[in-house]
């Protein structure tokens, strides 16, 4: 399954749990629901993925966590919050960088309709 295949289910996915329980939940709590979608469909999924950041020839675990890593190629990063900056952005692409992914999808749930709140952030060529 390529990556635009698995972005669709993840949409697909997260549309369904912002339809059941709206906006205002925490974060975590989208979080786990669209864990649980995205195995029940039978994707791999990895929660809370630590993330190392390698820099010249040494390796730091700093505690950087990616939310969902999806059949280890498409990043999801998860938010609840009023509006979406840009250090968001930012940061989804920072992980794609480091693991190598060339999508991420940025999710934020705490909007009226979902579509609103999906952003889809490419690192290269897709």
């Amino acid at each position: 399954m390529n990556e635009n295949e698995l972005s669709r289910i993840i949409y697909e996915s997260g549309f369904k749990i912002h339809k059941t329980l709206g906006a205002g939940l925490l974060e975590s709590a989208y979080e786990e629901c669209l864990f649980y979608e995205l195995c029940k469909s039978g994707l791999f999924v990895e929660r809370q993925k630590v993330m190392p950041l390698i820099y010249e020839d040494i390796q730091l675990n700093a505690g950087y966590r990616i939310d969902l890593l999806v059949e280890n190629k498409v990043i999801v990063e998860l938010k609840a919050c009023e509006d979406l900056a840009n250090i968001h952005f930012a940061q989804t692409l920072t992980y794609l960088k480091l693991s190598g992914c060339k999508l991420g999808l940025l999710i934020n749930f705490n909007t009226f309709l979902f579509k609103d709140g999906v952003r889809r952030i490419i690192n290269g060529r897709l």
